[in-house]
């Protein structure tokens, strides 16, 4: 017979004889030797949560529990890993009855035994992205949607859409009037392609990976006795990085806690900064008020940082007003140096500062591999990007592709390509591939049709595109989307010779290439601000054959992402959004782009969502409390390269909350620092 475990002598020593006060700080030891129940543990940046967690899972096996009676919930496999690990190497006795794994893993563990409760098979099959999109491809095409006069969302926007709605719990209205209102008048078709796509789920016995989560929790809520059941096993259920838990993951744990009660979640709600992929900071925000009784821990000695870096980062945080307020404690005597406050004249001189900076500390003992470059959008990137390679530092971009391999800059590039070389047969192609309907066999076509015109031998391009283009043969569904391409071309020449490259982005950007974004990408916002930052780039060129020249240089010839195994210098700087670093650190941290409109972001500014503006302090606070021995808050005064004009940038307005006494302001000349 079951037993339950009251957890009453935290002081004995179980059969491991591990001393727990001994192997944990004093914030540490009571969040592990605390008694069940609902208990939060906020763990700070830094704060050893992974230790706290597995010395939890220990000192429960320490006291006699069993282990098929504990649920360890994680958000990624190698956390899992590495925490079961560490508690077999503390406590060395068999784990296999302990479940532990992702959400995603755990709902797959659940649904094999149990889908033919739902309408599937033990054996269906899990979708990955590819499959996704082929099985979509499927349903809008059964659909029979018009997609003729306007474009129609590709297959991975709407899996986005639909992934949103289910993690959020938004009705796909919402959705779409919030985050895609250029595809409301599609509103109608995007519901039938996601009722027939769940139908087509169940037919063809496969599941996404939401259905994961969602079919799992709609498993155990309409069937009692499993319910019970699962409610009975998990005594007691531990949940890493709850700050990051969705709508449904919430319910689920809910539902799961519902008869023993014994929940301890961990995580830090300063770190809460993926709320557009469907994270709910509500979640570890509201847990005292959802779970009667609950215990409140906060783990608040630091081991990563120098107190310089916390005491700024502890003066970034405090302005927001939603959190669990603490103030972090470095376990670490005092740094060598303040951060850095360095403002510069432009974004070229910014990037100038941090290759001449690394190359100083490389000289002074510091590794590569120990310094990371952060930012707020990918494309604030781009200068930093082109100084190390001409340079010829190595580095590794970890937030994407590098900038000029990207998909987005490479299709901008072969309208410009095709008109300066008109022989270019891959250029054409690629353009021709954007437009709906058009598969390879019709690119070899056009490009047939094209090679006839005799333009590819002209010495200067044609005034008029249009005037052999419109008279080519397209599929119907391409029609009008092809006459658009025609016309943009047009633009990219004035009497007879090339436009300057940034009118040429512009013509492309907003005669064709916008809708182009929105119908194929689901980071529309960021993968637009990406081309107007080429536009702003090219700026700077007048000729536009040395601009595309400097666009193959800067780039890849395959366009394959950055980090080969076979390319990776053994020593190489990180370049990384901040969204990417979380839960990384190093020893110097670079932090570029402080100005309100790059960070925090424009449209926030422009919103006045004090939630949104909330988060991107957050973001802020991540990014600062991944430095270790040194950091460097850097924003260009002058931003030269808007393709509005010069403008002046205002210093980000998280830089305010950081007191002057607490930093210092390095000067940047021509003649060094």
């Amino acid at each position: 017979m079951a037993r339950d475990y009251q957890l009453q002598q935290p002081e004995r020593k179980g059969t491991s004889g591990i001393d727990y006060k001994a192997a944990l700080n004093e914030e540490q030891y009571a969040a592990v030797t605390s008694p069940p129940g609902a208990a939060l543990v906020i763990a700070g940046a830094g704060s050893g949560k992974t230790r706290t967690l597995t010395y939890r899972v220990a000192y429960l096996l320490d006291q006699g529990v069993d282990p098929k009676d504990i649920l360890l919930l994680t958000f990624t496999n190698k956390a899992s890993r590495e925490m079961l690990e560490r508690v077999k190497e503390l406590v060395p006795q068999d784990l296999s009855t302990l479940w532990g794994g992702t959400f995603h893993s755990i709902g797959n563990r659940i649904l094999r035994r149990h889908a033919d409760e739902i309408g599937f098979t033990r054996s269906f099959s899990i979708l990955d992205r590819d499959d996704q999109k082929s099985l979509m491809n499927t349903v809008v095409a059964e659909c029979e949607i018009d997609t003729k006069t306007r474009r129609f969302p590709k297959a991975d926007v709407l899996a986005s859409m639909f992934s949103m709605m289910r993690n959020t719990g938004e009705t796909l209205e919402e959705i779409i009037e919030i985050r895609y209102p250029y595809f409301e008048e599609w509103g109608e078709e995007i519901a039938r392609v996601e009722q027939r796509y769940a139908e087509k789920k169940h037919e063809v016995n496969s599941m996404d990976f939401d259905d994961l989560l969602v079919l799992t929790l709609e498993l155990l809520q309409k069937n009692e006795e499993l319910r019970h059941l699962y409610q009975k096993r998990f005594r007691y259920v531990l949940v890493d990085e709850f700050q990051d838990t969705n709508h449904v993951q919430s319910a689920l744990i809910e539902l799961l806690v519902e008869r023993h009660k014994s929940l301890m979640v961990v995580g830090d709600d300063a770190q809460s900064i993926y709320s557009w992929r469907g994270a709910d900071m509500e979640n570890i925000l509201g847990f005292p008020d959802r779970f009667e009784g609950a215990k409140v821990f906060k783990i608040e000695t630091n081991y990563r940082s120098v107190p310089e870096i916390l005491d700024l980062s502890n003066s970034a945080i405090r302005a927001n007003t939603r959190q669990f307020h603490k103030t972090l404690r470095s376990s670490r005597e005092a740094g060598s140096a303040p951060p850095a406050l360095v403002p510069v004249e432009d974004p070229t001189t910014q990037a100038q500062f941090v290759a001449q900076r690394i190359l100083e500390l490389r000289d002074e003992g510091v590794e590569l591999e120990e310094m990371a470059v952060l930012y707020r959008a990918h494309h604030q990137s781009l200068e930093v990007q082109m100084e190390l390679t001409n340079r010829g530092i190595p580095f590794q971009v970890t937030s994407g592709l590098r900038f000029f391999e990207q998909a987005h800059i490479k299709d901008v590039a072969a309208f410009i390509r095709l008109v300066v070389n008109r022989k270019d047969e891959v250029s054409f192609k690629r353009m021709a591939l954007m437009l709906p309907g058009v598969g390879a066999k019709g690119a070899d076509k056009l490009w047939a049709a094209w090679r006839k015109t005799g333009w590819g031998e002209m010495e200067k391009p044609p005034e008029k595109f249009s005037d052999k283009l419109l008279e080519f043969s397209v599929p119907k569904k391409a029609a009008s989307h092809w006459e658009q391409l025609a016309y943009v071309l047009d633009e990219l020449v004035n009497n007879g010779d090339f436009a300057r490259p940034s009118e040429m982005i512009y013509s492309i950007l907003e005669g064709i290439y916008d809708e182009v974004l929105q119908a194929n990408f689901e980071n529309y916002d960021n993968r637009r601000a990406d081309v107007e930052q080429l536009m702003s780039y090219a700026e700077t060129f007048d000729d536009i054959e040395e601009f595309l020249a400097q666009l193959s240089l800067m780039g890849s010839v395959d366009g394959e992402p950055t980090g080969k195994k076979e390319e990776i210098d053994p020593e190489q700087i990180t370049l990384s959004s901040i969204h990417q670093a979380k839960g990384l650190e190093y020893k110097v941290v670079f932090v570029i782009w402080l100005t309100d409109g790059m960070f925090p972001n424009g449209r926030i500014i422009e919103s006045g969502d004090e939630g949104q503006m909330e988060e991107e302090r957050r973001l802020f606070y991540v990014a600062i409390t991944r430095a270790k021995d040194e950091l460097y808050l850097i924003y260009p005064q002058i931003n030269p390269r808007s393709y509005t004009g010069d403008v002046i940038q205002r210093p980000s307005r998280f830089l305010e909350d950081c007191p002057d006494e607490m930093m210092e302001e390095w000067r940047v000349g021509g003649g060094g620092w």
